[in-house]
């Protein structure tokens, strides 16, 4: 597809079609940046994403393991 930048302002932008953003899967905020002399535009990775879905397959206390005693424990912490 070609199309034409557009001045706003000093800089220059691009309208993307609707369908090309859906399918690029491409919202408001988007990552820019240059490879080989060619500008890749890419979603947002979201930090996290899933990480609440995965933490309940472990169950209520959230941990891998059953607790262990550590040196620590059992000869630097008074309880």
């Amino acid at each position: 597809m070609k199309t034409r930048l557009v001045r706003i302002g000093n800089s220059r932008g691009l309208r993307l079609p609707k369908p090309l953003l859906e399918q690029a899967g491409l919202e408001d905020e988007v990552e820019i940046r240059v490879e080989r002399g060619t500008l890749i535009i890419a979603p947002v990775a979201t930090p996290r994403a899933g990480w609440a879905e995965s933490a309940e397959k472990f169950g209520p206390s959230g941990l891998l393991d059953a607790p262990s005693a550590t040196r620590f424990d059992d000869e630097e912490w008074a309880w």
